[in-house]
């Protein structure tokens, strides 16, 4: 159950904070309305408050991890949203990063 809510909480905080970051890039760089900002800034501050919900109480190391979430988070969104076709360097800097996060959070660690 833990490694699913670290994947799902890891999930729903990169759907917030890479969308909320692509809402606003809409709204000042490719001319969408402004309300678009305002609802990319409230996506951010989701993201903020999604992040604390994770199990580990580190934040050190859950925003470690969440970085690289973060880049195969953008890349997907990058394609879907936007066109992008990412090259095999993408890919394997993408997958390197998740092996990353998968370290970093689920390694076997002592308790206490």
């Amino acid at each position: 159950m833990t490694v699913v809510l670290v994947v799902v909480l890891f999930v729903f905080a990169a759907v917030a904070e890479i969308g909320g970051a692509w809402l606003v890039w809409q709204s000042i760089r490719e001319g969408k309305p402004w309300w678009w900002a305002g609802l990319g800034m409230m996506a951010l501050a989701a993201y903020g408050f999604i992040a604390t919900l994770q199990p580990d109480a580190n934040f050190g190391r859950i925003l470690a991890a969440y970085g690289g979430v973060f880049v195969a988070g953008s890349l997907a969104w990058g394609i879907v949203f936007d066109g992008f076709r990412p090259d095999r360097w993408d890919i394997a800097g993408s997958v390197l990063c998740l092996v990353g996060v998968a370290v970093i959070m689920f390694a076997p660690r002592p308790v206490g």
